[in-house]
């Protein structure tokens, strides 16, 4: 299954059709509450828009599962929050908010119509925003004495850079230092294989656990 994007960014794009306004906001949010707050700021700040259709995507966690969520705001079911959640959902767009705030133009759109604009306006913004690769990778690391460390950093970062992944600070203690690379797992061994070899064998990769990252596509 291919990793999830979230949004680098909020994002807000506009859409008219039909004499109709619809201004569709993105946002990248962690929680429900967060959502609604943002929800009630859009109505505060658009009193007057005739709806405020929503849409929620959050990814599984280990305090909750994944929650979809939609809201059609007084337009006929089906015809906004779906299709919204749809598209979110499409683009694998994950901790998202979408709000579709609506200015109606005076000329009815339809059922079809309704659905056409509100997918529109949330392709239109997705297409507009900046996005990232939510990734799982290995925290690797390698342990040298300090006499070692120029040495370690330089092939290390070397490496790194020719294979996309991260290096973190240098942690030092009086008697080691330790670099910490994040990785993708199928790179894992390519690492190991370079640490020995840079090192003569002496040095080796430590896997220490997974960590969540949001990396640029």
């Amino acid at each position: 299954m291919s990793d999830p994007l979230v949004l680098a960014a909020d994002v807000e794009t506009e859409l008219v059709e039909r004499k109709s306004r619809f201004l569709t906001r993105l946002y990248r949010v962690q929680g429900v509450e967060q959502a609604d707050a943002l929800l009630r700021s859009a109505r505060t700040q658009h009193p007057d828009a005739r709806h405020h259709c929503t849409a929620l995507v959050l990814r599984e966690t280990a305090e909750r599962a994944e929650m979809h969520r939609s809201n059609d705001d007084g337009e006929p079911s089906g015809t906004a929050g779906m299709p919204m959640l749809q598209s979110l959902l499409h683009a694998r767009l994950v901790d998202t908010f979408a709000i579709v705030i609506r200015y109606f133009g005076g000329v009815k759109l339809g059922a079809g119509g309704l659905v056409r604009a509100y997918t529109a306006g949330v392709e239109q913004a997705v297409a507009a925003a900046s996005l990232r690769r939510r990734t799982e990778l290995v925290v690797a690391r390698i342990e040298v004495p300090p006499a070692e460390v120029g040495i370690a950093e330089n092939a290390v970062r070397l490496w790194a850079a020719a294979h996309g992944a991260s290096v973190e600070p240098t942690q030092y203690s009086s008697r080691s230092a330790l670099l910490t690379v994040l990785v993708a797992p199928e790179d894992l061994e390519e690492l190991a294989a370079d640490t020995a070899r840079w090192s003569s064998g002496r040095r080796t990769v430590e896997e220490a656990g997974r960590r969540t990252v949001d990396v640029p596509l």
